[in-house]
């Protein structure tokens, strides 16, 4: 099993974090953890990104990654920070290549066919699904298992709590991706702790 697949396979919903305040960081990790969401993405598109990153890392069980990772230098900052794996909205062959240098687990996103096998040409068997609901939705990724389905996918982007099970009812569907669990703004640890545990729970193909 490779590395990204074991990540893939240690909780059905990966929580995607866009964290403002750096004080935040180490109270939701904690709080996810604790809840059994161990896998945390936080994206890069806020200024306290990177050193969120770092304080999460500092939290016992949690696996933090970096997201939203577009090119070679993003790439080294995030890895700088401590990311322990790597997610991209899309795959360029700069990125790839930086990525399989690297050496770290790497899920590049995808939104067609073209996208999987310019990735499957890199050696990328496992992607994410970019954005989910906007590209087709579940229909969409249906019929991508059938060419591709040596291929495995968490689909991102329009997944909440609702329809996540329905994603991950589909055979080649590992895990899903989801900013619902910790919505923008001062955090409500007791909800997130909440949200958190109905989502480690949830059930899908992968069980």
């Amino acid at each position: 099993m490779q590395p990204i697949e074991k990540l893939m396979r240690t909780a059905p919903v990966i929580p995607v974090l866009a964290i403002d305040d750096i004080a935040d960081a180490r109270p939701i990790a904690q709080t996810l953890v604790a809840n059994g969401l161990r896998v945390l993405e936080v994206v890069l598109r806020t200024e306290a990104a990177l050193d969120v990153v770092r304080e999460m890392r500092k939290v016992d069980g949690a696996i933090v990654g970096a997201g939203t990772i577009t090119n070679p230098d993003n790439l080294d900052a995030a890895l700088l920070a401590g990311a322990e794996f790597i997610v991209s909205p899309g795959l360029t062959e700069d990125l790839g290549k930086a990525v399989l240098s690297a050496k770290i687990p790497f899920l590049p996103g995808i939104a067609s066919a073209s996208d999987i096998m310019r990735g499957m040409d890199m050696g990328f068997r496992h992607f994410k699904f970019f954005p989910a609901e906007a590209s087709g939705g579940i229909p969409s990724l249906k019929a991508l298992s059938g060419p591709f389905g040596q291929c495995l996918f968490c689909p991102t982007g329009g997944i909440n709590a609702k329809n996540a099970v329905d994603w991950l009812a589909l055979k080649n569907v590992l895990c899903v991706g989801g900013s619902w669990l910790v919505p923008k703004g001062s955090p409500d640890l007791d909800l997130i702790g909440n949200t958190a545990r109905t989502a480690s729970a949830m059930k899908g193909h992968a069980e």
